[in-house]
């Protein structure tokens, strides 16, 4: 099956159907929370994406069907003192998996990184997912490591609601 990568217009219909069709799906998968997620923010995810600076979002599509989605967010590196390219989410859709999918989505997004001059890109992904991590180390992603050797980079959260 050939797919077609975009980078999502977040003002068109189809897009936009496509991006909150595809988080929920991801949020419903045991990668992703395991449960769909509530109807008030599946209505608030495309315009919270759409006002965010530094956005950028990709679709991969089998035909006219989305297949999967890469939300990024550009930060910035002090160490470097240039930007980086966080990938926040990549899902793609169990009908579409292990068919190179992913790899193109991470395709479009390292090539979206070197256009902004970006110094890295950055994820985080579960323990578990042993499928994803040995993707991301198959592409050349690696453990973190700030200059001072090899050292574990834990991802911590405060939640605020």
């Amino acid at each position: 099956m050939e797919y077609a990568y975009v980078e999502a217009d977040l003002e068109h219909p189809l897009h936009r159907i496509a991006v909150r069709e595809l988080i929920d799906a991801y949020a419903r998968d045991p990668m992703g929370s395991g449960a769909g997620l509530p109807q008030e923010v599946i209505d608030r995810i495309v315009p919270g994406l759409h006002a965010h600076p530094g956005c950028v979002v990709f679709l991969a599509y089998a035909g006219d069907e989305p297949a999967g989605v890469a939300v990024c967010f550009v930060g910035f590196s002090t160490f470097a003192a240039r930007p980086l390219l966080n990938v926040h989410d990549l899902a793609v859709l169990p009908q579409h998996r292990r068919r190179g999918v992913a790899r193109g989505l991470l395709g479009r997004v390292e090539a979206r990184a070197r256009e902004l001059g970006c110094v890295k890109l950055t994820l985080e992904v579960l323990e578990d997912n042993v499928a994803a991590q040995a993707l991301y180390r198959s592409v050349g992603f690696a453990d973190a490591d700030i200059g001072a050797g090899a050292r574990r980079t834990w991802f911590l959260e405060r939640r605020l609601d």
